[in-house]
Formats: structure tokens, C-alpha cells, sequence
């Protein structure tokens, strides 16, 4: 990648319930680019790269996307970080961790189903980072809700003003395409051979429009005039401010719409900006190299079998080979083998700005939210974390295999696709599990049997609360019927209550308990 300024990036995640179409629109978005030639092929423009963002084998067969994907590709003389996130709720906890490393977002809604459960939860974390949001209804070329419905859920639900940027000619189901409030236009979208290839835009003007689109287009200009006389315009200073959202109707499938989504991103969303340190003091754009790990993932491509640590850079040039630290460890940071991805692929980087997600190959020791730094030290908050839901326990079916089991244990603990809790006397065989849907567990299953080679059993467990506790406490525990202590892979002692009952008459009986909640950050990692 060639050095180019800071304000030539954007930076931001797609976020959506299951099946609202997020991963449809991650590859149209690729596919307008340019980084794709053919939507739904399995080679992209350097013959080479995977056209879908869910690499995983798991995530192939079962259609949904389970671990986060980030995604480099210029537009527009802009470089983009896209990073697509999972929509399952079992996988809130990788979202999360996205959201920490983005700028803004593009929340995708199905137009027949509008505001749902995950989606409120999503936008949430949204919330509480501050993040400017841009919406896209989806599935419009199919039978759905109406848009002012769909304006007003929005609005009652996550407390954001929409203004519609574009509004739909045609109702949901009979799409034909969007007046642009902005300039007035009327842009007609044609449909190609299974949105393989970009969409034809043709501007009409209003009285060619008025003709051939009949009640369709009188009933679009009343709605647009709606929104006018109301006042929801675009307006990028309450985007920004997180206020209202610029709203975008289309469909990833058939093509319609993407393009003007992805023109917003460019023309609304912001640049990287200064990031605050744990002491709240900012660190200039311009200051030393530093960055954050967000994300680590081992075997993404198997016939390497590495590790990478994403980092997304908040200040400073990287360059390749640069002496870095990790703030937490103290310890120097291999900058050798750094990379630029594109789903499971990945090339060489030799510079990054802020903004740029980089991968770091095989430089060990580094954790989901640690600092890396050249020159003036500096430590970013941690990444919030959720508090496990559920919990179970794991063993090797061929104890030929331990060995293997182990190493997979400490691998996927790492990379957070389940906490583990050991036991100080017992061995890994003897850890817990702890998550926050039982869909974590499958894919810890999945990825202990493919790529270490250790198919295990997955045990039920009866637990159903975790506190943080100290030693004193602990040894008064390590006696009461229904409880087990262990620790956190930090060194921190947690206590397991086999019901919330249990926990409340300690609390009752014997109030001078350490018994805390779990910290949501990773910043004591």
C-alpha cells in the first residue's frame, strides 16, 4: 500500500440480525469496487481472492457468518477498512470487539422485518461508543413493510432520527427505484443475471418518470415531500453527533441501491480521528506509531497454519520491520510479517496509517486489547467484553490426543472464542467453558476437531452465574456445596454458582464476601 493521507480513510463495520443480508452487501460492496469482477464467483479481480467474507468452513455450510472478516479495498481515491461482523447473538462478543476498531457503521434492516432483537443489542454497543450510523433496507424487491412503518420503528426503537437519503419509487415488492432527496434525481435500477455484475442506473427526469412510472411515482414524490415538509433531512453534523441516521433503500441481492450506500460511506462517514489513551488524554494523528489488538485468529488459511494479530493503527506511520512494544507485556513486537487482508488472504504491507488494519503474523504474546507502540509509550482502553451466559466442559475423545487438545484449548482461549477457566489443582482437561450462546461451543468443537486434530466431547454444565472473587474468599468456598472456584487465563479468581439463588443468600448471609461482577473490559488482560 502506498502512503497516502490520513483523510483518505474510512474505517467502518456492517452490522445486521441473521439473514438481514449483511454478507450479500459486504461482496456488492467489493463487487462495486472493483475488487470483485463477479459477484458470487469464487475468484475476485487478481484471480486469486475469495469473493465471500465467511471463510470458514463452518461459516460456509451452515450460511451464516461467525467470526468477523476484515475486508481492504480503495474507492473513490479512498482507502476502505470494511470489517463484516457475525449477526448471530451467540457472537455478540466479536462484534464487540469490531465496534472498538471501527469509525462508523452501516446497520442493514430487512425491509420486511424492520428492528430486531440483535439488531436493538448491536446498535447498543453502537451507542455507547459513540459511532455514526447509516442504514440500509434491505430485501426491497421483495414483499415487506412500508417505509414510513419502517421510519417511525426506527426512530421509536433506537432513539435515531431518520432522514431518508433516498426514497423508494415502487412499494416493497414491486421496486423499481429511488429518488435521491439530495439532488432530486430519479434513479432507475435494471435488474442483471443473479446481481452478478453492477446494476445499470438510469437518471429519469420527472416528467419522463411522471409517464412511465404512473401512481408509482406520484406516491413516491408524496412521501419525499413528506419527509421534506417534516424536516428529516440529511444532515451530516447530527450523523455525526449520533443523532439521526442517513437512511438508504435498495437491495444487496439484485444490486439496487449499493452504490449510493457506498457513495454515503465516502461522502458522510468520517476519517480516522485522534483516539484517547486510558488517561484519557489524546494521542495525536501525527504522534509515534500506535495501534490496538482487536482481534487475534489462527488458521485462517491452513496450509500455513499461523496466527494473526489485527491491529488497528490510531496514530503514526507503520512501517514493516519497525521496532514496537506491547504496553502490556513490555516485551518488543514482531513487525516483520505484516499484512494486508482481504477475507483469508493477505498481502504484504510495507506502510499503514491511521485507520488501516494491519495483521500481524505469528508475533506472539499479544491479546485482544493490547497496545503496540513505537517511540512515546501509550495504553488504549480495553476492549469491552461481555459477561458468559453459559457454560460447559470439554474433553478429548482420544486421549491419544491430548496433547493436541491442549494446544487447542489455549489457541481458541486466545483468540476469545470461548473463555476458559481452569482450575489452579486440576489439569486443562478439567477446565470450563464459558460463552455467551451455546453456538460458541459448536465452533469450539468444529475448529478443536479440523484444525488441531482433537474431536471432543462437549459436556453440559450446571453453572448458571460467575462472580470475581479473592482468596480468602475462595477458601471459604472451595466448601460450599454448588459453588467451584477457578481462574480467569489473567490470574483473576472467579466463583460458579449452580443457580442465582445460591449467590443471593451468600450475598445475604455473608455480606463481607468478595463476590463482584465481571469487569466488560479486557484492560486487565
Amino acid at each position: 500500500m502506498s502512503a497516502t493521507p490520513v483523510p483518505d480513510r474510512r474505517t467502518f463495520a456492517i452490522i445486521s440480525h441473521p439473514d438481514a443480508g449483511k454478507t450479500t452487501l459486504t461482496e456488492k460492496f467489493l463487487l462495486y469496487a472493483g475488487a470483485l469482477a463477479e459477484a458470487g464467483s469464487v475468484k475476485a479481480r487478481t484471480g486469486r481472492r475469495s469473493a465471500t467474507s465467511d471463510w470458514m468452513e463452518m461459516e460456509q455450510k451452515r450460511g451464516i457468518s461467525i467470526t468477523s472478516t476484515v475486508l481492504q479495498f480503495p474507492y473513490r481515491g479512498v482507502v476502505c477498512n470494511l470489517l463484516d461482523t457475525p449477526g448471530h447473538r451467540d457472537f455478540s462478543e466479536d462484534t464487540y470487539r469490531v465496534l472498538a476498531a471501527v469509525d462508523a457503521v452501516v446497520m442493514v434492516l430487512d425491509s420486511a422485518k424492520g428492528i430486531e432483537p440483535q439488531t436493538l443489542k448491536l446498535f447498543e454497543v453502537c451507542r455507547l461508543r459513540k459511532l455514526p450510523v447509516l442504514t440500509f433496507l434491505n430485501k426491497y424487491d421483495r414483499p415487506g413493510r412500508e417505509m414510513l412503518e419502517l421510519l417511525d420503528e426506527i426512530e421509536r426503537e433506537i432513539g435515531l432520527r431518520p432522514t431518508p437519503a433516498t426514497w423508494p419509487v415502487g412499494i416493497s415488492g414491486d421496486f423499481r427505484g429511488v429518488i435521491d432527496r439530495r439532488t432530486g434525481e430519479f434513479v432507475r435500477f435494471t435488474r442483471t443475471v443473479r446481481g452478478q455484475s453492477i446494476a445499470p442506473e438510469e437518471l429519469v427526469d420527472p416528467e419522463q418518470a411522471a409517464a412511465e412510472e404512473g401512481r408509482a411515482w406520484d406516491d413516491a414524490l408524496e412521501g419525499a415531500g413528506l419527509m421534506e415538509a417534516m424536516g428529516a433531512d440529511v444532515d451530516p453534523e447530527s450523523f455525526l453527533a449520533g443523532e439521526s441516521t442517513p437512511v438508504f433503500v435498495g437491495s444487496a441481492l439484485t444490486n439496487f441501491g449499493v452504490r449510493l450506500l457506498l457513495d454515503a460511506v465516502i461522502d458522510l462517514a468520517p476519517s480516522p480521528v485522534p483516539r484517547a489513551d486510558v488517561n484519557d488524554e489524546v494521542r495525536p494523528l501525527d504522534a509515534d506509531f500506535s495501534a490496538f489488538v482487536f482481534k487475534v485468529q489462527a488458521n485462517m488459511d491452513p496450509a500455513h497454519r499461523d496466527r494473526i494479530a489485527f491491529a488497528r493503527v490510531c496514530s503514526g506511520t507503520f512501517e514493516r520491520g519497525m521496532d514496537a512494544t506491547c504496553h502490556r507485556t513490555g516485551k518488543p513486537v514482531s513487525t516483520k510479517y505484516a499484512t494486508t487482508v482481504f477475507g483469508a488472504e493477505r498481502d504484504t504491507v510495507e506502510l499503514a496509517h491511521p485507520g488501516d488494519v494491519i495483521g500481524l503474523i505469528n508475533a506472539q504474546g499479544l491479546r485482544i486489547g493490547d497496545t503496540i507502540y513505537a517511540g512515546e509509550p501509550v495504553e488504549f482502553p480495553g476492549i469491552p467484553r461481555f459477561v458468559p451466559e453459559v457454560f460447559a466442559s470439554a474433553r478429548p475423545l482420544d486421549t491419544g490426543r491430548t496433547k493436541q487438545f491442549r494446544r487447542g484449548l489455549a489457541q481458541l482461549d486466545e483468540e476469545g472464542v470461548v473463555q476458559v477457566l481452569r482450575d489452579p489443582d486440576g489439569g486443562e482437561t478439567d477446565a470450563v467453558l464459558a460463552a455467551v450462546g451455546q453456538l460458541q461451543f459448536e465452533v469450539f468443537a468444529h475448529r478443536l476437531a479440523s484444525e488441531f486434530g482433537a474431536p471432543t466431547e462437549m459436556l453440559s454444565s450446571p453453572y448458571q452465574a460467575i462472580r470475581v472473587t479473592d482468596a480468602p474468599t475462595a477458601l471459604r468456598l472451595r466448601g460450599v456445596s454448588g459453588v467451584r472456584v477457578l481462574r480467569r487465563d489473567n490470574g483473576e479468581l472467579v466463583a460458579l454458582f449452580e443457580n442465582p439463588y445460591r449467590l443471593q443468600r451468600l450475598h445475604n448471609d455473608e455480606p463481607d464476601l468478595v463476590l463482584r461482577p465481571l469487569l466488560t473490559t479486557t484492560s486487565d488482560n
